[in-house]
């Protein structure tokens, strides 16, 4: 798999009204865009680091999967998303290698990206998200 830079990193956090304000004064940058996914039940934070994005992810349901992890594990580091080209080929690419996916088809994503999902199970642990931006 052909992989063109880390997207972004995933945290979980329980409020982006008291996360935004650290991450600002620790990256020294502001936070560029917060936008709601609904269907994922995410309020999201961005942040730019170079070309890689740092993305806080605040439940809006206790259902929702950010909701289910923070109450698991805590807040933290939630994944890891890699761009990628032709997301429905690495998919494949990665079903035919073993990999279990969650997602089987790509669905929108924040930032109007095509996202899917890696289970934990088959990547070593790491919630790994693939992107591809059909913008560009």
């Amino acid at each position: 798999m052909k992989v063109s830079h880390i997207e972004h990193l995933g945290i979980a956090v329980k409020s982006l009204d008291t996360a935004i304000p650290y991450w600002e004064k620790m990256l020294g940058t502001p936070c560029y865009n917060i936008e709601e996914v609904a269907e994922q039940k995410v309020k999201t934070a961005f942040f730019k680091v170079g070309q890689t994005k740092i993305e806080l992810l605040e439940s809006t349901s206790p259902e929702g999967s950010i909701g289910k992890f923070i109450e698991k594990r805590g807040e933290g580091v939630h994944h890891v998303a890699f761009a990628v080209e032709n997301l429905e080929d690495r998919l494949a690419e990665c079903a035919d290698a073993g990999i279990q996916l969650i997602d089987k088809a790509p669905r929108g994503g924040a930032e109007g990206l095509s996202i899917a999902f890696l289970h934990p199970k088959s990547t070593g642990g790491v919630l790994t998200e693939l992107c591809e931006d059909k913008n560009k």
